[in-house]
């Protein structure tokens, strides 16, 4: 059975910082470092500094420690930028590290500004209580323009938002009490000569006190004008792609929920099995509300597909056959029929079970595709061949070998090609519990039958080709090692 070791969020963070130090990697944690509470516990992310030419050693690390790397949606790609996940198993959380190269700021659909001062912020780090940290002076410097250049009177009047929140407002208070009045001078006078200090001082001035609409927009105004030769793009191309993003966001909201990331290793195919009783179902819904919050997840259920038309023409006629069939006494059980005694509604059974194995396999066409394009896919019954008594080829169970004939002989094999053609998943993980815990467990159905579905796959040995978690334990213990497991994966 399959266990992984935990570790604490604070051992994840602490061994990064020890490898980064060892390895002498040239970084800092460049805004955010005094909310440890909060992204400590996988609220938020973490937002560092690291010199480019380091980026390669950095990334080992990530990859040594465990993290791993994520893309957002195409319109949220900004060079210079990167996201890496690490598992939390203490809060049941990922840790998301933002990774940056460049001072890149503004909008946070765009990014609109980039100020080339990544090597004196750099020098300026020392040892902080986990990453390093810049000298509160820059920190101050890049937090009050970013605050005035994301200022929004839209939102301000609009949509009656408060101007800076109550944690925009506290980190300023903390910045403030350690930066020195002096240095900050000498650092903007140095480093950053188109942002007069007299000028820095009004735009903080407003970010301390209550201020008006206009004196806000018109320093907003003032600081795009000494940043002009730092946008990324034309400021009309910026404000398309403001309201391109407002649009697909606002359609993303209603058609889909969850995160747009897609992990950087590809999309994989989750495939859970197991007996009645199992906690597939549980495990699946677990599975998805944990990874769905930081990546592209969907869940496939293989063993109900949404029935096609061919599907639905078929079972119609098999009700209307078997209503004629009662009047006139031919329907028959099919494990007593010969080849000369099959009736109509005989064949729509067995042409009733092909359309379902056609159901399953365009069903597994749709998930490979997502999986092929990122997409983590987490599929409930997946279809097994070791498994006969659950989501199979059912006409070998229904007739004989030797009642068979041309027509049955035909449809069963069609049958069996589609299912020949669903390919093993990615990551298949089967879920073993003993026939009287799932009989325990599943009490809306017949004893009988739960046992002998639950002790076909107890009975199976599946270690060479899946992951097997004994999900008789308690199901906080089960869920714990199937993310474990889930994430060393993909």
């Amino acid at each position: 059975m399959y266990q992984l070791k935990k570790q604490s969020t604070v051992t994840l963070i602490e061994r990064l910082c020890e490898e980064l130090d060892r390895e002498g990697v040239l970084y800092c944690q460049w805004k955010g470092h005094w909310k440890q509470q909060r992204w400590a516990s996988g609220e938020g992310d973490i937002d560092l500094l690291v010199d480019s030419v380091d980026g390669d050693r950095f990334v080992s690390i990530l990859c040594r420690v465990g993290f791993k790397q994520a893309m957002p949606p195409v319109e949220r790609q900004i060079p210079g930028t990167s996201h890496y996940y690490g598992l939390d198993s203490e809060v049941d959380k990922f840790i998301h590290l933002h990774v940056h190269h460049q001072i890149i700021f503004g909008h946070h659909a765009t990014m609109t500004y980039h100020l080339p001062l990544e090597r004196p912020l750099l020098a300026s780090s020392r040892p902080g209580k986990f990453f390093r940290t810049p000298a509160p002076e820059f920190e101050l410097i890049l937090f009050v323009i970013s605050a005035i250049v994301r200022y929004s009177i839209y939102a301000a009047t609009i949509r009656k938002e408060r101007a800076w929140s109550l944690a925009e407002r506290q980190n300023l208070e903390y910045l403030n009490s350690l930066a020195d009045a002096a240095k900050t001078r000498q650092a903007l006078e140095r480093y950053l000569p188109l942002v007069e200090p007299t000028f820095f001082e009004s735009c903080l001035r407003s970010l301390q006190r209550q201020c008006s609409h206009w004196t806000r927009l018109k320093l907003k105004w003032q600081l795009h004008s000494r940043l002009k030769a730092h946008l990324r793009r034309a400021q009309f191309i910026d404000f398309l792609l403001r309201l391109k993003y407002w649009v697909i966001n606002r359609i993303c909201r209603r058609v889909r929920r969850g995160s747009r990331n897609y992990l950087t290793s590809g999309g994989k195919l989750i495939a859970l099995v197991g007996g009645d009783g199992a906690g597939k179902s549980t495990a699946v819904t677990a599975l998805y509300e944990w990874l769905s919050r930081s990546f592209c997840t969907t869940t496939i259920h293989l063993g109900k597909p949404s029935p096609s038309v061919c599907t639905i023409v078929v079972a119609i006629a098999r009700r209307v056959a078997l209503l004629f069939g009662k009047l006139f006494d031919l329907v028959r059980p099919l494990s007593t029929a010969n080849r000369r005694r099959f009736t109509l509604h005989d064949y729509l059974l067995l042409l009733r079970s092909v359309c379902i194995a056609r159901d399953r396999y365009c069903l597994y066409k749709r998930a490979r595709r997502l999986a092929t394009n990122g997409t983590l896919v987490i599929c409930d019954r997946y279809p097994t061949p070791q498994i006969e008594s659950m989501d199979g080829p059912n006409i070998s169970r229904l007739i004989p070998p030797g009642h068979m004939n041309r027509i049955s002989a035909f449809l069963q094999e069609t049958e069996a090609s589609y299912y020949r053609q669903i390919m093993p998943a990615d990551v298949m993980i089967v879920l073993k519990v003993r026939p009287e815990i799932a009989v325990q467990r599943k009490t809306d159905e017949d004893a009988d039958y739960v046992r002998a579905r639950s002790l076909e796959v107890w009975k199976l040995d599946l270690s060479q080709t899946a992951h097997v978690l004994d999900a008789g334990r308690a199901k906080t213990d089960v869920l714990d090692d199937l993310k474990n497991l889930v994430w060393s994966e993909l």
